[in-house]
């Protein structure tokens, strides 16, 4: 890249690479010299992860089969944006936090066992968890925020289930230990990250 297309912005991290071309002719000359150039170092291009992408919104309106491309744990396609100056909506090609990420975020919630810690206290779980729920908040967040609601829906659906196990006026009440747990949300709004960042929701 550096010696043959400089004129061609790119991103790497580890393996993986996004290039920027102007045209489907330039992307497709490309991937051919990659193709080749790889083939020289005695490695090859991923076959299933490795494509030519359509960044299409609100101003390509051409249809390709490939409209979208993860990076990163990041999921680029059209989206509707707000332009706030002028208070109208429009299609831009944005990053948001891919499904995958989501799942394995949603994963790793499921995998401490939270609903069943009933030894830790509501205070306990939020000086253990908050580090990790600020990581996925700095880092997902930076782009589409509101994307990750599944995540904090997720995440207050467990506290819910462990109020119901922690006490026992909660057992196979869900409904009671929901609103058990918005009122705590809405008197301690700080007492866990996405609570502090307005995301409380999910607790119907």
């Amino acid at each position: 890249m550096q010696r043959h297309n400089q004129d061609i912005p790119w991103s790497r991290y580890a393996d993986d690479g996004v290039l920027h071309c102007k045209t489907e002719q330039q992307a497709q000359t490309l991937l051919s010299e990659l193709k080749l150039r790889f083939k020289e170092c005695g490695l090859e291009l991923h076959p299933e992860k490795t494509k030519i992408v359509y960044c299409k919104d609100g101003s390509r309106k051409r249809q390709y089969p490939n409209k979208e491309f993860n990076f990163l744990g990041y999921t680029f396609r059209a989206r509707c944006c707000k332009n706030t100056k002028r208070n109208s909506i429009f299609v831009n090609f944005t990053p948001a936090v891919s499904k995958d990420a989501m799942k394995s975020m949603r994963a790793k919630t499921k995998e401490n066992d939270l609903r069943n810690r009933t030894d830790l206290s509501l205070e306990d779980i939020a000086r253990w968890y908050n580090p990790v729920l600020q990581g996925w908040l700095n880092y997902y967040g930076k782009y589409t925020r509101s994307a990750l609601y599944p995540v904090w829906r997720h995440f207050n659906q467990t506290l819910i289930a462990w109020a119901m196990r922690k006490y026992r006026r909660f057992r196979n009440r869900k409904t009671w230990a929901a609103k058990f747990m918005e009122k705590i949300s809405e008197t301690q709004p700080n007492l866990f990250v996405h609570w502090r960042a307005g995301m409380i929701g999910g607790f119907a």
